[in-house]
């Protein structure tokens, strides 16, 4: 098909076709029937169907898998400057309405959720951290920093840093180089670490070498869940990082909290957070494995009657899942034979490859196992700055639940 865009044509097959109908925003290289040679990496193609229908454009991926991550299926399009300006500023729109007063430590982009395949951006105060997961945005992220910043000015914040955490081995997929550090085109501070607060708590969040792009910021409302129910109760945070489940649930009431996870540096950490909010008078801090300490302590006489488990993804593939069920369910049904009758447990997971009808399964069988039943008080999702599109399944990956022992 001839068209008078300015853009190479890739034909693709009807199964790829019925995926973007479907509006995932990813055509996969065997999907793929015909596409001109000699195209540079990370370049503007059109995408169309076996009878020439178009079905959108996006960035050219030579090395990975995902060949081509779709922009817009809008034929009107132009890819320039201004084109990637409406993007970002939809992006931070959509969290000044949705996060209000918490946009001072927020998501600002989450990739594919807000047209920007391969881009994340996380606002901290007047910070920012990026990762760059395609070839196509990396080309482009001197463009789309400058307009971050001036989009924000406009916002009445004045960037004072920009830290790129690109040390994900995703970008040797797309035969890009694992790389983190201050971006100098940018004026920044001498030191990576800074403070936020969330939900009442304050944090020190290292952008540089912090897990992820420096915080978790998805379990924000999570967070603040816990903290309403914790009031008089003795809290056992497991997996607890920085210790921001235990903190909120501090700050919330908690007679007592322990937070356990198996590294010392974020322990200590998690003691340094303490003490900044003055709580430490209320906390105690494990570190150790919580598969070896569920176990020993249901052995024991103990206080505990509000669990919280927080691990990190036990399977970032489905090749993993089975294993990843049984490590769920092991730490789920050791905590609600922990826990007494009444008592409350907080679960979540945070892969993708978890779905919730898996998840929910699991609880089933732990809670069968353990003898109990489980009372749901809430359901819930990551914070609305990490935003779900309906149609890309992975944009929709933590789930959470709060539950009552009976």
């Amino acid at each position: 098909m001839k068209t008078n865009r300015p853009y190479p044509i890739a034909t693709i097959t009807r199964k790829g076709e019925a995926a973007l109908r479907r509006g995932h925003p990813w055509v996969y290289v065997d999907e793929i029937t015909s596409i001109p040679t000699e195209l540079t990496n990370g370049c503007i193609v059109d995408v169309l169907s076996e009878k020439g229908s178009y079905l959108g454009s996006g960035l050219l991926s030579l090395t990975s898998k995902i060949r081509i991550r779709i922009l817009s299926q809008n034929a009107n399009d132009r890819y320039d400057r201004a084109f990637f300006r409406r993007r970002l500023s939809y992006a931070i729109d959509y969290r000044k309405a949705t996060m209000q007063e918490d946009f001072s430590a927020c998501r600002l982009v989450f990739g594919e959720a807000d047209g920007l395949p391969g881009l994340t951006v996380d606002l901290y105060g007047d910070l920012l951290v990026t990762q760059v997961l395609s070839y196509g945005m990396d080309i482009r992220k001197n463009m789309l920093y400058e307009e971050l910043v001036s989009l924000l000015s406009e916002s009445g914040i004045t960037i004072r840093g920009l830290m790129e955490r690109n040390d994900v081995n995703l970008r040797t997929l797309e035969g890009l180089k694992e790389e983190k550090g201050w971006y100098e085109a940018i004026p920044h501070p001498d030191s990576p670490v800074t403070e936020i607060t969330e939900n009442g708590v304050r944090y020190s969040v290292d952008l540089e070498n912090g897990q992820k792009t420096g915080f978790f910021l998805d379990q924000k409302y999570n967070r603040a869940a816990v903290a309403r129910l914790a009031k008089g109760h003795t809290v056992l945070d497991c997996f607890t990082h920085t210790g921001s489940f235990a903190l909120n649930a501090a700050l919330g009431g908690a007679k007592h909290v322990t937070a356990v996870d198996i590294s010392e540096d974020a322990i200590e950490m998690a003691k340094r957070n303490a003490e900044r909010n003055g709580l430490s008078d209320r906390m105690d801090f494990i570190a150790t494995d919580v598969f070896d300490l569920l176990p020993t302590l249901a052995e024991k006489k103990h206080d505990y009657d509000f669990v919280i488990l927080d691990p990190p993804a036990f399977t970032k593939n489905r090749k993993t899942v089975k294993d990843a069920v049984r490590g769920y369910k092991e730490i789920n049904y050791r905590a609600m034979k922990l826990l007494p009758r009444g008592g409350f447990l907080a679960t979540c997971s945070c892969s993708h490859f978890m779905e919730p009808e898996l998840f929910v399964d699991m609880l089933q069988s732990a809670a069968r196992d353990a003898g109990v039943q489980l009372k749901l008080i809430e359901a819930r999702r990551q914070s609305p700055d990490h935003p779900v599109i309906l149609g890309i399944g992975e944009t929709d990956y933590l789930k959470f639940y709060l539950f009552q022992v009976i």
